[in-house]
C-alpha cells in the first residue's frame, strides 16, 4: 500500500476547518486552483469524495467527517511533539504555561499551583483572558492548562479534560463592625449595602435564586465582574458582599473583614481543564493528582 501524503492531508485538514476554498488558501498562501488540485488527489488517493459544494461553502461528506477525525489527531499529535520540545520538558527545566479566566479569584489561583511554586526545575507562564480566548491557545497547544470557574466540554475539534478541581461556599463578608454584628443575616440584607458578582457571573445566579426561594427582596449597592476588584470594595463599604472566602481570606485571617452567613446551596466550582494528549506532562499529574 502506498504512504498516504501528508502534505495533502494537511491542505484538506484546513480546508475542512475553514469551510471555505478561498479563505483556506488564503491562509496556506497557495492558489485556489493549486488548493484544489491537492484536494483532489487527496481524493483519488482515498477513493472516495471528502467534499460536497452547498452555495460558496464546502460541506465535509460523511466520509470526509472520519478523515478529518484521524487528521485532527495526527496534527494535535505533531503540535504537542513540538510544543513538548519548545518548552523543554526534554531538559531540565520545564516551562509550564497556565491561562487562567480573567474574572477568576487570584487566591484560588495561588493556592492550587503552590505545589509547583518555587520548583527551580519549573518555568511558570501564567496568562490571563477570558474562557474562549484560552481555549484556543489550548487547542493550538500554547497552554498546558486552564484555570476556570465554568466547565466547558469536550467537542470534536478540541478533545479536551475538563476535572472540578476544588469547590468553595459562597457567604456573606463584611468589615468586622459592630453596626453589621448587630445585623441577623440573611434576613437584614434589605438594610444593609450590598455588593454582588456582575450579572454574567455563576455565583450571581445562584444567589438570585437563593434570594427568590427564602423571599429576599433587595436591589444590589454594586455589581463587579472582577473578583479582585470584588475583594477590593469588600473593605471599604459599609455592608456585606456575596463572595467565597477564598477571594478575602488573607482579610479574614487578619480579622479585617467577617463572615457573617453561609449562603446554603450557593457555591463556586472551580475547573482544570486540559487538552486529551498522548503523554500526560507530570506537572499536570501533580496538580490534579
Amino acid at each position: 500500500m502506498r504512504e498516504l501524503n501528508f502534505h495533502h492531508l494537511f491542505y484538506f485538514w484546513t480546508v475542512a476547518k475553514e469551510g471555505h476554498l478561498t479563505r483556506a488558501a488564503q491562509q496556506l498562501h497557495v492558489s485556489q486552483s493549486a488548493l484544489s488540485s491537492q484536494i483532489k488527489q487527496l481524493e483519488e488517493r482515498l477513493g472516495q469524495d471528502l467534499f460536497v459544494r452547498e452555495g460558496r461553502s464546502l460541506k465535509l461528506t460523511e466520509f470526509g467527517h472520519v478523515v478529518l477525525n484521524y487528521a485532527e489527531r495526527i496534527f494535535n499529535l505533531s503540535h504537542e511533539m513540538m510544543s513538548m520540545v519548545e518548552r523543554g520538558d526534554t531538559h531540565v527545566v520545564q516551562t509550564f504555561r497556565v491561562g487562567a479566566v480573567a474574572t477568576l479569584s487570584r487566591n484560588f489561583q495561588e493556592n492550587f499551583l503552590r505545589p509547583i511554586l518555587g520548583n527551580p526545575n519549573i518555568q511558570l507562564t501564567l496568562l490571563s483572558a477570558s474562557l474562549e480566548q484560552l481555549l484556543e491557545q489550548l487547542s493550538m497547544h500554547k497552554l498546558d492548562l486552564i484555570l476556570s470557574n465554568r466547565a466547558v466540554a469536550s467537542d470534536f475539534h478540541l478533545p479536551i479534560r475538563c476535572q472540578c478541581v476544588a469547590q468553595q461556599s459562597v457567604s456573606l463578608i463584611g468589615p468586622n463592625t459592630e453596626a453589621l454584628q448587630g445585623k441577623e443575616f440573611p434576613r437584614d440584607l434589605d438594610k444593609v449595602p450590598v455588593l454582588v458578582p456582575g450579572v454574567s457571573s455563576d455565583i450571581r445566579t445562584q444567589f438570585d435564586m437563593y434570594c427568590e426561594e427564602n423571599n429576599l427582596q433587595l436591589t444590589p449597592y454594586a455589581e463587579v465582574d472582577d473578583m479582585a476588584m470584588l475583594r477590593v470594595m469588600s473593605r471599604s463599604i459599609q455592608g456585606v458582599t456575596v463572595v467565597p472566602e477564598v477571594v478575602v481570606q488573607d482579610e479574614l485571617r487578619a480579622g479585617v473583614l467577617k463572615k457573617y452567613c453561609t449562603l446554603e446551596g450557593v457555591v463556586e466550582k472551580f475547573y482544570a481543564i486540559t487538552a486529551k494528549r498522548e503523554f500526560e506532562s507530570t506537572i499536570i499529574s501533580t496538580l490534579l493528582n
